[in-house]
């Protein structure tokens, strides 16, 4: 019987996913070296691919030993392996772009990057839908299966046999129901029990064959009852049971640390269906996701409205911290030449620091380049009865406040903002996120309004490169942000990257 989390199983698959790698790399050194089409065709002698090609299988072995890309995949849809597969691949594309800048080396072809990365990610993923659909298929004709033992009977142990007749490509089997004797029911009153039980065997004719017993009905509707908990010593010795299922709260059942000690003591694996009284409350989420998560060790539900907990944030983060140090090095000239424009146009710094709210409330201080008159804070409140915002932002056209032709120049095509690349590479803001707002401001918002907060600023967004961005009401303007904010994605945030290039260099800021 196959057993997908073998450990020898385990590093035969990661020496496959390292063989698909070094076949990847392999064919796009072919193909760039012998098959595109001039001038595309041909690689330089320098630097060593040899060398490239080790560092390569050093980088991929370790992260993906530690991605969790080798857990079992019974219990996963293969839209979250597929996840799993990119997110790898684009760490160890990070790690090997920062290893190569380390190095100094340069030279690496870039359309040669590509087509290893494109050609290993299409490999790997290819391979694991095979496996994927290999296994299912298997468990589907009986093969590679585990037994659930469910304790606890009625509308949540259907449930849950429902949810598992629905997925027979997952290889699980539900023998029955133990009942939990009395107790307290959901709602607080004493719950009967009729003792109906369904002993191991069914009716007298022989047990089913290799330990299972008393399988549930087509549909997972109807759960025979085949013991009591009190029995449950026994049937996990005389039965094969791999996984037991606690749907009855804990409460509900004497000495039940007994029971699940007995369990570990035995090897089986035990499922706990926490009492949140979600259907007591009638709590539906408008907006967010529920999920459980363990904090400090306690399982907790989880209501999110925010990506902060999806997986690919954290590739959101390292390539901030990469692109905005990259970005700092590469500016390092083009904000010489800034600096002294500023300070030959007018008087005062070069750079206009103001404190601003982050994420969740946290307050730091913003960099831009100064645009403005020394001062210009300070007559502000002169202007007020000029403000073209209908929310609790200033904004107004032809800004006297604005130092000609530097200031300008630098606020219409955004140069401005480039210090921000420091409040990024620090871990305050992110290249992408909604703009960060003044103290005085987020005192006006409204509760929906304030959701906004709940993700990293940014020095650009939806608003950024929306046309004739300062003719929208706030109320649009929040409605982009929190827009952003549900639908985020890593590919949202390279698509508002590339048009705030296009809106840079057409001149269309303000």
């Amino acid at each position: 019987m196959l057993r997908e989390n073998n450990q020898i199983l385990q590093r035969i698959h990661q020496g496959w996913d390292l063989g698909l790698t070094v076949a990847a790399f392999i064919s796009a050194y072919g193909i760039k070296q012998y098959l595109l089409p001039e001038p595309w065709r041909g690689l330089s002698r320098e630097p060593n691919y040899y060398t490239l090609l080790l560092l390569c299988i050093i980088i991929w072995y370790v992260v993906f030993r530690f991605s969790g890309i080798y857990r079992p995949y019974r219990r996963r849809p293969f839209s979250s392996i597929f996840l799993n597969v990119l997110r790898s691949v684009a760490v160890c594309v990070m790690l090997m772009v920062v290893m190569l800048f380390l190095i100094k080396e340069q030279t690496v072809s870039r359309i040669f990057l590509g087509l290893f990365v494109g050609l290993d990610v299409t490999l790997l993923v290819g391979s694991k839908w095979l496996l994927y659909t290999l296994l299912q298929n298997l468990r589907k004709r009986g093969y590679n299966f585990r037994n659930v033992l469910i304790v606890g009977r009625g509308q949540r142990a259907e449930e849950i046999s429902r949810s598992i007749e629905q997925q027979r490509g997952a290889g699980f089997r539900v023998m029955g129901c133990l009942s939990a004797g009395e107790g307290v029911d959901d709602e607080g009153g004493v719950k009967p029990d009729n003792g109906e039980q369904k002993r191991p065997g069914g009716d007298g004719g022989g047990g089913p064959e290799d330990g299972e017993i008393g399988l549930g009905h087509a549909g997972g509707v109807c759960v025979p009852v085949i013991g009591d908990i009190a029995d449950i010593e026994r049937l996990l010795t005389e039965h094969v049971v791999d996984e037991l299922v606690f749907a009855e709260p804990l409460r509900n059942i004497p000495n039940a640390g007994e029971y699940i000690h007995t369990a570990e003591q035995m090897g089986v694996l035990v499922h706990i269906m926490p009492e949140w009284g979600l259907r007591r409350l009638g709590l539906t989420p408008r907006m967010g996701t529920l999920q459980i998560e363990a904090l400090f060790g306690l399982p907790t539900l989880v209501l999110n409205t925010t990506p902060d907990h999806n997986p690919f944030i954290e590739l959101k983060n390292i390539f901030d911290f990469i692109a905005s140090g990259l970005g700092l090095l590469a500016c390092a000239l083009p904000f010489g030449i800034i600096a002294i424009a500023i300070r030959l146009s007018s008087s005062g710094p070069v750079f206009y620091k103001q404190e601003r709210v982050g994420q969740n409330g946290r307050r730091f201080t913003l960099y831009k380049f100064r645009t403005m008159i020394d001062g210009a804070d300070q007559i502000q409140t002169d202007l007020l009865d000029k403000n073209e915002s209908d929310g609790p932002v200033f904004k107004i056209r032809n800004d006297p406040r604005v130092t000609p032709w530097v200031g300008a120049f630098l606020r219409k095509t955004s140069l401005d903002e480039l210090p921000q690349l420091i409040n990024v590479f620090v871990g305050h803001m992110s290249l992408v996120g909604p703009r960060p707002p003044l103290p005085e401001e987020i005192v006006k918002y409204g509760k929906d309004q304030r959701r906004r907060l709940s993700m990293k600023p940014g020095i650009t967004c939806l608003w950024q490169i929306t046309p004739r961005r300062n003719d929208l009401s706030f109320k649009e303007w929040i409605k982009l942000d929190l827009e952003y904010i549900d639908n985020w994605s890593l590919w949202l945030d390279f698509k508002i990257l590339a048009k705030t290039a296009w809106v840079v260099v057409t001149g269309q800021g303000r």
